[in-house]
């Protein structure tokens, strides 16, 4: 098996595996708790953050300039910004103040955002892959536990 389709496979599972398992969490813990809602949450934005600062900062360093580091982080940070103010402007020309659209307006942009960072999760674990199998490995089940939360935010909405 080639070492492409390899990696594809294994992104795909673990990419895929972490989003069912926190939908099947969701799926059979009936009650909502905002305690434990806040501490997944917390947890799956902590590790992306050790992710983001111990390994794929380091590792962008040593292939490029900060400079183009920043420009990317820019060009996330504006997408959703963008990504927002057009969901809000769709929802605020119906000029309803329902309960249900401010949910229904979050979980689109929860899913708009969620769409956007799945290309870069993949991006992360091919190039981790591409470095070393060690550090491909790490990302991949490193995200597989940070999509746990999504998928049991997603099983709310």
């Amino acid at each position: 098996m080639s070492e492409i389709l390899k990696t594809t496979l294994i992104g795909l599972f673990f990419g895929t595996f972490g989003t069912t398992l926190g939908g099947i969490i969701g799926i059979f813990l009936k009650k909502d708790s905002n305690k434990f809602l806040s501490f997944i949450l917390s947890f799956a934005s902590g590790l992306m953050m050790a992710i983001i600062c111990f390994d794929l900062i380091p590792e962008a360093l040593e292939i490029g300039d900060i400079l183009l580091i920043l420009i990317g982080i820019g060009i996330g940070v504006i997408t959703m910004i963008f990504c927002d103010v057009i969901v809000d402007r769709k929802f605020n020309s119906k000029v309803s103040k329902d309960k249900t659209n401010n949910l229904l307006k979050t979980g689109i942009i929860v899913s708009i955002g969620l769409a956007i960072h799945n290309f870069p999760e993949g991006l992360a674990i091919g190039s981790g892959f591409g470095a070393s199998l060690k550090l491909g490995l790490s990302l991949a089940l490193a995200i597989c536990l940070h999509d746990i939360p999504e998928g049991r935010f997603q099983s709310r909405q």
